[in-house]
């Protein structure tokens, strides 16, 4: 599996935030697809915080893998 801190400006991607994440404030991930990857951050700390770079067949396999 290949997973990345992105060092590049990831600004321009539409964001979700997931829907396994709190209202109340708690565990806040978000989601952006890129054309070969998925990034990932934490909505606590965007501008601040790092980014996570996936492949799309890795995210696929982790999806995949936290559905069943």
């Amino acid at each position: 599996m290949s997973v990345e801190q992105v060092p590049e400006d990831v600004n321009g991607l539409r964001w979700l935030k997931s829907s396994y994440s709190g209202s109340g404030g708690g565990d806040c991930v978000e989601v952006a697809a890129g054309v070969d990857a998925i990034y990932v951050r934490d909505s606590k700390t965007v501008g601040s915080g790092p980014v996570l770079r996936v492949g799309r067949g890795e995210w696929t396999a982790f999806v995949a893998l936290t559905a069943k």
